[in-house]
């Protein structure tokens, strides 16, 4: 059964869209703060089909990120009782959201960076910043600079592999969509359950 070769090129038939650049900073502020999906999944189409804006999509999607990340900042100072609280249990990610909270308390600022720039939840992050009475502009700095790291990061290995990197994923997307979901599966029982 080939699910991840049909979605690849599904999506990298919308990374060609007209409208894609506004897909990718929607995709990017919703995940920051409520969407599952992390914006990498349209990023890297996208600088495959047009390389010559890879750094213009990777600070796209930066900005779209930090700024949706600022809404779950502001969710997790006032809206935490009756949006943030529905959002963590609509992802069961209770058990993750008071393991966050720990975190900040032993790392600091730290762990807005750490967590922008891994497969960690951010948006649980942004919204237990907001919630603990993290300093803003700390976060704000943090969230660029771990954010900024992992987008650019995926728009350069995708601008310098090419062509054939894009053959290597169209031929091994099952492959490597499987093993993303035992990633995910990993981190979610490790992490957040």
């Amino acid at each position: 059964m080939k699910i991840f070769q049909t979605l690849y090129l599904r999506v990298f038939g919308w990374a060609q869209h007209q409208h894609a650049p506004r897909y990718l900073a929607a995709l990017s502020f919703a995940e920051s703060s409520v969407f599952p999906i992390p914006p990498d999944v349209l990023l890297a189409p996208m600088v495959l089909a047009r390389p010559n804006k890879a750094w213009w999509y990777a600070m796209l999607t930066s900005v779209a990120s930090v700024l949706g990340g600022c809404l779950g900042y502001v969710l997790g100072v006032f809206l935490f009782d009756t949006v943030g609280e529905a959002i963590i249990e609509f992802y069961h990610a209770q058990a993750g959201f008071i393991m966050t909270q720990q975190w900040f308390g032993r790392y600091g600022t730290w762990i807005i960076l750490i967590a922008g720039f891994t497969p960690l939840p951010y948006k649980l992050f942004t919204i237990s910043a907001g919630l603990v009475g993290m300093p803003l502009l700390p976060f704000i700095v943090a969230s660029v600079v771990g954010r900024g790291a992992r987008f650019f990061l995926v728009a350069g290995l995708i601008y310098w592999g090419g062509a054939s990197l894009e053959s290597f994923i169209r031929r091994y997307a099952d492959r490597i969509g499987w093993g993303m979901v035992v990633l995910l599966v990993v981190i979610y029982f490790t992490v957040i359950a």
